[in-house]
């Protein structure tokens, strides 16, 4: 193998897959996936708790929390929720305004703003979703009544959960893999939040979508016009997701829009643009408190001991969604990567091997927490087929983990060769010195 910086460093097409960004870019990666890296933690923290309490003497317990219902059907809006139901709709619309500040700035300025660059992580997203969608069909289609309707739940990825992993395996994954991964979780979201809204979503109340559109038009006024004062924002945003969870259109989708209203670039006069601000700003509440809140009331599932657990694992739901996440996941991003490369005749760059984007594929194989919203809202109505899936989920994203954790620490040796180059800065000026022959390497990323 070359040199881990051999790849001629002119290359920045589709021709040359995994090749180093600019700096400014990375350092906006690296920012990210420390705050993910810690909220991952926090989130594992989390259903770790909910499943020692679910399966310890004072279950009943937890589910008493679970089901407790906070709010109030007063106001003609369907508020009075259960504090799992809060977390699902509503803290989990805070996770996906992240997801849509992300999406635009991606768009906008990031990556998949240039076709061929976007070409790569959106195609293996696309691949990553219809794969074990076709596997979880498999297994289910033609047997129990509605098992199908779960197709979509082995689709997602959980960035926060995989990089939790590359943390607890210390892997010094290379940053244009970092990249790849990251950007794959974002358009994977989007994936996600379409498929909630078209296929997931209960009977329309038309009237309800249309007055959701002016508190978010006002806030698209707002956020345009620079105006961020919170005490104006909030309760903007607040109505729409209101309104929103009125429609019957799940609830979390108001907060991609709402994230889509914000602008990304930046003004004359201020510093960072506006997405970027809001983006500081909100995720750490996602990914510390809105995510694992949600996946301590999500992942709470009795096992029923041994017997239980090896019963549900017999489940065709828990045999899709397992296959899906482990199979389907890895099949689809890493079949996708080698087609793509196949068919345009791009090589890979000279400091990476296939194994690495197999291990990175393994990766996304790890469902939970979109994994667990979807199921929710497949199964909503079936307690049994709740429990199987929320074992399914658990199941295969940890085998997803453990899987990708041994294939990517056995190249780690390597990696932290990279990693030392890529971090290397002799002159301590800021910024390592392998970006400094690249293109606006002191640039502003837009």
């Amino acid at each position: 193998m070359g040199h881990p910086d051999s790849a001629p460093r002119g290359r920045r097409s589709l021709g040359l897959l995994f090749a180093r960004g600019s700096w400014p870019e990375t350092h906006r990666i690296i920012g990210i996936l420390h705050k993910e890296t810690v909220g991952g933690a926090i989130l594992l923290a989390a259903a770790a708790v909910a499943l020692i309490w679910a399966n310890s003497p004072w279950a009943a317990s937890y589910y008493a929390l679970t089901n407790f219902r906070v709010g109030t059907d007063n106001l003609g809006l369907h508020l009075n929720l259960s504090l799992g139901g809060w977390a699902a709709d509503g803290l989990l619309a805070i996770f996906f305004f992240v997801v849509g500040l992300e999406l635009k700035r991606e768009f906008v300025a990031g990556d998949l703003r240039d076709p061929a660059r976007a070409a790569l992580p959106i195609a293996a997203a696309v691949g990553g979703m219809v794969v074990p969608a076709l596997i979880f069909l498999a297994f289910t289609i033609g047997g129990t009544d509605g098992a199908e309707r779960g197709w979509a739940i082995p689709t997602a990825t959980d960035i926060a959960f995989a990089v939790a992993v590359l943390a607890v395996i210390s892997t010094h994954l290379p940053t244009a893999l970092r990249t790849f991964l990251l950007t794959l979780a974002v358009v994977d979201d989007l994936l996600a939040i379409t498929v909630i809204a078209v296929f997931y979503s209960t009977k329309i109340n038309l009237g309800a979508l249309l007055i959701a559109l002016l508190p978010l038009a006002l806030f698209a006024v707002l956020v345009q016009r620079r105006i961020t004062s919170w005490w104006l924002l909030i309760p903007l945003a607040a109505l729409t997701w209101s309104f929103v969870h009125e429609s019957g259109v799940h609830a979390t989708v108001a907060g991609v829009l709402l994230g889509f209203t914000v602008p990304v670039l930046r003004s004359k006069t201020a510093g960072d643009g506006l997405a970027e601000s809001f983006e500081h700003a909100m995720r750490p509440v996602s990914a510390g408190f809105a995510i694992p809140v949600f996946a301590f009331f999500a992942a709470g599932v009795s096992f029923g001991g041994y017997d239980g657990f090896v019963t549900a694992l017999r489940d065709p739901i828990a045999l899709g969604v397992i296959a899906g996440l482990v199979v389907g996941k890895t099949l689809g991003v890493f079949g996708t990567t080698r087609l793509i490369a196949a068919v345009t005749h791009a090589s890979l760059d000279a400091s990476l091997r296939w194994i690495d984007v197999l291990g990175v594929s393994m990766l996304a194989g790890i469902g939970f927490t979109v994994s667990l919203l979807i199921g929710d809202l497949a199964y909503a109505t079936e307690p049994s087929r709740l429990a199987v899936m929320k074992v399914a989920v658990l199941t295969g994203s940890l085998l997803a983990a453990v899987l990708a954790g041994i294939l990517l620490r056995i190249r780690n040796r390597h990696y932290r060769a990279i990693f030392e180059l890529e971090t290397a800065d002799p002159d301590c000026d800021g910024v390592p010195d392998v970006y400094l022959s690249g293109p606006d390497h002191r640039g502003n990323g837009a």
